[in-house]
């Protein structure tokens, strides 16, 4: 039976990167029945054991299973880069489509408030206001919100400006459609391409990002798994027993540019010009 050619450029779009996040996620869901150990289980006899038959990626300080913690760490990861990006997003958009179509005071009131917000340095301010709240997986995810919206509402903002004097948004208009059913229904969707495309980068950042505060302590405390709180565990015995900090990092990295260059390809994928600008067999 032949794929459907639309269905098919939908399924190669996405490519490794798109398919990797998605095993990724898989896999965090599925820990408590894919992970071979307790996550918090101690075996002090096992104690920076390295990878064997047993424990594939070897074990940490206090003997835990690196891999059961991997993926356990994986789900706060996801969590906080989906939960980060959702809420950045709504916020960001609501405040660009806002600022683009009604103008005047509300864009330069709008504007000059997301200006202010990027005058802070955005992993200094969650720094700052993880310490100020404490650790937390709920502080985590407001910290990074708190600026990460900014992005969204500019360039939210921008495409607004783009298609207010297009002909159907005349034709909306003309209707006399309230501003709810003019945003929604007729804004949102035409520049739903570019935001997809941003919430990836978003998505790649707040993984970085909550990473970081883990490593610092200021992320999901323990002996809550996380990959920035393993980086962090196995610091102190780096030159001992590398593989303590290697899988959480290459783990990292391989979200974080599977992330990115999903966000390449879909950027590609729903840009309307690169179908026609592509070579023809």
């Amino acid at each position: 039976m032949a794929v459907p050619p639309r269905l098919a450029r939908w399924l190669v779009a996405p490519g490794w990167a798109g398919w990797l996040l998605v095993a990724m996620a898989i896999g965090a869901a599925a820990a408590p029945w894919l992970a071979p150990h307790d996550p918090s289980a101690i075996d002090l006899a096992g104690a920076l054991a390295p990878p064997s038959v047993h424990h594939w990626l070897g074990q940490d300080r206090l003997g835990r299973d690196l891999l059961s913690r991997l993926l356990f760490g994986a789900r706060i990861s996801l969590l906080v880069g989906m939960a980060t990006v959702t809420v950045t997003a709504t916020v960001g958009a609501a405040v660009g489509l806002l600022a683009g179509w009604l103008g005047g005071w509300v864009d330069e009131l709008l504007m000059r408030i997301t200006d202010c917000f990027l005058a802070f340095p955005g992993i200094l301010l969650a720094i700052a206001f993880t310490a100020a709240t404490g650790p937390g997986i709920g502080h985590v995810i407001l910290a990074l919100s708190i600026i990460g919206w900014v992005g969204y509402a500019r360039l939210t903002r921008g495409q607004v400006l783009a298609l207010r004097s297009t002909d159907f948004m005349a034709a909306a208009t003309g209707l006399g459609l309230s501003l709810p059913r003019l945003l929604l229904r007729h804004l949102l969707p035409s520049v739903a391409a570019p935001l997809t495309v941003e919430a990836t980068f978003g998505f790649a950042y707040a993984i970085l990002a909550e990473s970081s505060l883990s490593f610092l302590g200021l992320g999901t405390p323990p002996p809550t798994a996380t990959w920035g709180g393993l980086l962090n565990g196995g610091r102190a015995d780096l030159l001992v027993a590398p593989h303590v900090t290697t899988f959480p990092g290459v783990a990292i990295f391989l979200t974080v540019v599977a992330a990115v260059h999903l966000g390449d390809r879909l950027r590609d994928h729903l840009d309307p010009r690169h179908e026609a600008l592509a070579p023809h067999p």
